[in-house]
């Protein structure tokens, strides 16, 4: 009998998804769904590229901030494109982010190339010399090498230092096994169950002597980029734990004193996903609305083409991307871009009061707060006609504001 059969009597290396409640499954085809949804969705490659950015940043720093990083998101962000600069100090939270920024890059790269669905020790292994890499530790930690010494999170311990390699080998067994195997109508499903037990059994297992919980995640990101799923939509699990870190580090800990404990943290996780995904969906929709909008006032003025004319589109399409669709006051408007301030800049206030009242009349802008905005509400009215959902008065007065009134079907 090995010690760990004693001490962590909960790495049985068995789920029992017969004993998952209702609820759970119904999270997964949700998740499930919403992934197929972000994946068919077109985007201009200028702006696939940028959400690859912002989502790599978002799950680069998740994944690093539960570990202790301090840097914002936009810093990240900064940082990956090439602009941040960090007191040596603080040269090593930039090195963290870097470390899975790469592994990241290189797990997708495998991916599309063809490579291997399978987990191995040895790709463990690696993910965790990614993770550690140019980064200071502690003495007897050796990046990539499973640990020969105890060691634990809060009162948490991980297993016996001489069971891990056999552990490790026997989680990569296991994952590999039939027990996940795609099922019909829950093939991504069950994807997403192998991807969350994958980092909870890391977790509980603690292989290496530090860089767990990062070299988890990765291992998670695999299993779902592998999977099908967006690589966009691969990081969001790890924004779920970072922003609900407490609660993270609870259901660990709690998972491990539960006979249910995978199931409870497998509920957790999948609950987070979907809001994640849901969040991320109403994002693409909103640059998708953008771009709607867009050809939408370019269709209005197809068969115009006056000075005029031209004029008064860039001042749709500037209002269209002012900060936050916040209304603009009629002073600001003329310098919203450097070609519109040279477009006014031989002109009266008369003019650009004339173009603001043409449209008006055109229902391309709106009145509000002193100001104007573009009112991009106008195209929720060539949405599919159904029955409004049930909301609050606050929703219906935000959406009636937006919109406008709703189109008779």
């Amino acid at each position: 009998m090995k010690g760990y059969e004693v001490s962590h009597l909960w790495i049985s290396f068995r789920i029992d998804l017969r004993e998952a409640p209702t609820r759970m499954w119904l999270l997964l085809g949700e998740a499930a769904s919403k992934c197929e949804h972000i994946a068919g969705v077109p985007l201009k490659p200028g702006l696939a590229a940028r959400l690859h950015r912002l989502f790599l940043a978002k799950g680069a720093l998740a994944t690093t901030a539960i570990e202790g990083n301090t840097l914002s998101e936009e810093q990240v962000v900064e940082h990956l494109e090439g602009k941040l600069e960090l007191p040596p100090s603080q040269n090593y939270l930039a090195r963290e982010i870097d470390n899975i920024a790469k592994a990241c890059d290189r797990i997708w790269d495998e991916v599309r190339q063809g490579g291997p669905s399978t987990v191995s020790a040895q790709e463990i292994k690696a993910f965790n010399a990614l993770v550690l890499d140019g980064l200071e530790v502690d003495a007897g930690v050796e990046p990539g090498q499973v640990r020969r010494h105890i060691v634990g999170v809060g009162h948490y311990r991980g297993a016996p230092p001489e069971d891990c390699e056999f552990l490790l080998d026997r989680l990569c067994d296991w994952l590999n096994g039939s027990d996940f195997l795609p099922q019909s109508g829950f093939d991504l499903a069950m994807l997403i169950v192998k991807a969350v037990v994958a980092h909870l059994y890391l977790a509980w297992i603690h292989p290496f002597g530090d860089g767990n919980g990062r070299t988890a995640r990765l291992v998670e990101f695999k299993i779902l980029v592998g999977a099908g799923v967006p690589t966009a939509a691969a990081h969001l699990l790890s924004n779920h734990y970072n922003q609900t870190r407490s609660r993270y580090y609870r259901e660990l800990d709690r998972s491990s004193k539960s006979a249910s404990g995978p199931i409870d943290f497998l509920t957790y996780a999948t609950e987070g996903f979907v809001d994640q995904l849901s969040a991320q969906i109403k994002m693409v929709r909103g640059e998708q609305w953008r771009i709607a909008w867009n050809d939408y006032v370019h269709e209005k003025f197809r068969d115009w083409r006056t000075a005029s004319d031209l004029r008064r589109r860039d001042v749709v399409l500037a209002l269209s991307r002012s900060m936050n669709m916040k209304p603009v006051a009629l002073a600001e408007i003329a310098n919203l871009t450097p070609a519109l301030a040279a477009s006014y800049a031989t002109k009266t206030r008369k003019t650009l009061t004339r173009d603001i009242h043409a449209l008006l009349q055109m229902g391309l802008i709106k009145p509000k707060d002193d100001g104007y905005r573009a009112a991009m509400g106008t195209i929720l009215a060539f949405l599919p006609g159904r029955r409004p959902a049930n909301r609050t008065r606050s929703d219906r007065n935000n959406l009636n504001d937006e919109a406008g009134s709703t189109p008779k079907v």
